[in-house]
């Protein structure tokens, strides 16, 4: 089995041991992304609505590094840190990025270091 290991010269540096992303089988899959901007390596002010972009904007570098775009997108893992709270604005800025017909997804309510939102996505090559 082969597999491939992603960096994304636009997307923020890794924040610990861990890839862009890995390809196997066919399927990219990345690291949980956060809303820092590549640039500052600083997290985006502003509430869900621009970390949400952010997030998925770092996503979307990661993607072009193989040539993929989020239609290819076949699923979405998404981490709110106030999932009561910042669903609706959340999804929202989501349907910026995505189209019907959508990924599956979940969304969870989860404890996040200083971010409101982290998102991770399969991709089919």
């Amino acid at each position: 089995m082969s597999i491939e290991h992603v960096t994304a010269k636009g997307a923020p540096l890794p924040g610990g041991s861990y890839s862009h992303g890995v390809v196997a089988h066919g399927f990219l899959y990345t690291c949980g992304m956060g809303p820092k901007d590549p640039a500052t390596e600083k997290v985006v002010e502003g509430g869900i609505t621009e970390q949400t972009r952010q997030t998925l904007k770092n996503l979307q570098a990661i993607l072009a590094e193989k040539g993929a775009t989020m239609s290819q997108v076949v699923k979405v893992t998404t981490h709110l840190q106030d999932v009561h709270r910042d669903f609706a604005a959340y999804d929202a800025a989501y349907c910026e990025f995505f189209s019907a017909p959508f990924p599956v997804r979940t969304t969870v309510g989860s404890e996040l270091a200083s971010i409101l939102v982290e998102i991770d996505v399969v991709v089919a090559l």
